[in-house]
């Protein structure tokens, strides 16, 4: 059976990083660190034997991708990040503050209980899936880089792995800037390696 083997390396940091604030429809562009880190995530993957490169429309994602020498991105809406609703810009202590049952209801399980006005992570996660699925179906047998977002990343790897989606904030607490997860198509998909610092 031919494999293909799909990398999916999280954006550089953003200014909403630190604290943390609900980055998913928001277009917020890298912040000088996050720059930084696009450029040694290029400098790796320069010497990966990349056949092909793939990215949200979301500026951080673009920002990144724009970095890796010798490719030009391919711009899939699939690929962007949860869409967080009333949680986008504001950081988790500031949604306590203002609505502590909606919180709660979001950390007992943030599948069911996500946030009003945002996107449902299942049907983030199949979407995400699908635009990948779609790249290893179009390069069989080769390398392909996909940077994206920190929330799609883990909800399809919990997808791949069968975990449910209401655990993936307890299951995949970190996902790094420009860490990498590497995924092998095609079914069953499976999971290499999560959140590698190369």
């Amino acid at each position: 059976m031919t494999r293909t083997t799909v990398v999916l390396a999280r954006h550089g940091r953003t200014a909403w990083h630190e604290p943390t604030r609900y980055t998913g429809r928001s277009d917020v562009p890298l912040d000088e660190v996050g720059v930084a880190q696009a450029a040694g995530l290029a400098e790796w993957a320069a010497g990966q034997g990349f056949a092909a490169l793939a990215c949200s429309q979301l500026t951080r994602a673009r920002q990144t991708a724009a970095a890796v020498p010798g490719l030009t991105a391919t711009v899939d809406d699939r690929l962007r990040e949860l869409d967080f609703g009333v949680a986008e810009g504001r950081t988790l202590d500031e949604l306590r503050a203002a609505d502590p049952e909606m919180v709660a209801r979001f950390v007992a399980d943030p599948a069911a209980g996500h946030f009003p006005g945002g996107e449902h992570p299942a049907d983030a996660a199949a979407r995400g899936l699908a635009a990948l699925t779609a790249l290893a179906t179009a390069y069989p047998t080769e390398k392909v880089l996909v940077v994206a977002h920190s929330t799609l990343i883990r909800l399809v790897v919990c997808t791949v792995l069968g975990v449910p989606l209401a655990e993936y904030r307890r299951k995949l607490p970190v996902l790094d800037p420009t860490a990498t997860t590497t995924l092998r198509f095609p079914e069953p998909v499976g999971v290499v390696s999560y959140n590698v610092d190369r």
